[in-house]
């Protein structure tokens, strides 16, 4: 059977993807010190363009003209990669390479994600979504937050490794009163809700779920439209918000988090980098939970 992924934003071809990056520097440039020659490091691949606006107040992810690597600029799927600055490079000191380089997007999105939340009064953040960000979200809940997390997803297995990650419930996000059952597990509703599935049906179950002063945030980007009764937003003073990636501010903070062993890993597998076709495949057929690295 003929298997075609989805091709939507022009890239010209031949492009290596690729942005979960981990590897060792082999070569620098006449402006780098040569005494990263040797050392590994997690690449934070969000590059900006480094002059405008957003690039000056550290938020190179959400620069309008990107260079990051893997979307716009020749990624991971290699052997080698070029990184423009040494500012990009993150020491994960005695973590395996195959976990920190998750942390660069599922985990930088997550953690991003979940600072979000914080601050917002009650006991319990509901995660939708237990894939490889929804489960980063989940560890990173757990090592900076007081919440009790429920997560929410479709799939047993993805429910399972929720379970073994610590998840006070879980709950099949398809079941029609799992509205209901969010509020009777939190004694009235959720304080926030992180979407990690950004469908028209995770995000309605999110907004049911929200309490009074309640947060959604949504980070995945299935795609729908979410249908809200513009009365409820004040009438329950509900913020909606989105969140992409994080910054480099960010990531250095969440690596600090990983290297000082305070973020559970969530489940990896390791294939070759010639099974890069057939992964993305398992990917987008959700048979996969946690994260695939692939090793050249």
């Amino acid at each position: 059977n003929e298997r075609k992924l989805d091709a939507r934003s022009g890239r010209d071809l031949p492009f290596t993807l690729g942005h979960e990056i981990s590897g060792e520097v082999v070569r620098v440039g006449p402006d780098a010190q040569d005494t990263l020659i040797g050392k590994r490091f997690v690449v934070f691949p969000w590059i900006g363009c480094g002059t405008c606006d957003i690039c000056d107040r550290e938020a190179e992810h959400l620069c309008l003209r990107p260079r990051a690597l893997g979307t716009f600029v020749d990624g991971g799927y290699s052997d080698h990669v070029l990184v423009p600055h040494p500012k990009y490079l993150f020491d994960f000191g005695n973590l395996k390479p195959e976990l920190a380089c998750t942390y660069a997007c599922s985990g930088l999105t997550a953690y991003s994600a979940v600072k979000k939340v914080i601050g917002h009064h009650g006991s319990h953040i509901v995660i939708i979504g237990a894939g490889g960000v929804g489960l980063s979200a989940l560890m990173i809940a757990k090592a900076i937050t007081d919440y009790e997390v429920i997560v929410a997803d479709i799939r047993e297995e993805a429910r399972n490794a929720a379970e073994q990650a610590g998840a006070s419930h879980t709950l099949d996000a398809n079941d029609k009163n799992a509205h209901r059952l969010i509020k009777r597990i939190s004694g009235g509703e959720a304080c926030a809700v992180v979407d990690c599935v950004g469908s028209e049906s995770s995000a309605n179950l999110g907004m049911r779920s929200l309490a009074k002063s309640g947060i959604l945030i949504i980070v995945g980007l299935f795609g729908g439209a979410l249908q809200v009764s513009l009365p409820l937003l004040p009438l329950k003073d509900i913020t909606i918000r989105g969140s992409d990636l994080g910054s480099l501010r960010e990531m250095g903070a969440l690596m600090e988090l990983a290297r000082a062993g305070r973020i559970h890993p969530i489940p990896i597998e390791t294939r070759s980098l010639d099974q890069a076709q057939e992964t993305l495949y398992d990917l987008a057929e959700g048979n996969l939970v946690g994260r695939v690295v692939l090793k050249p």
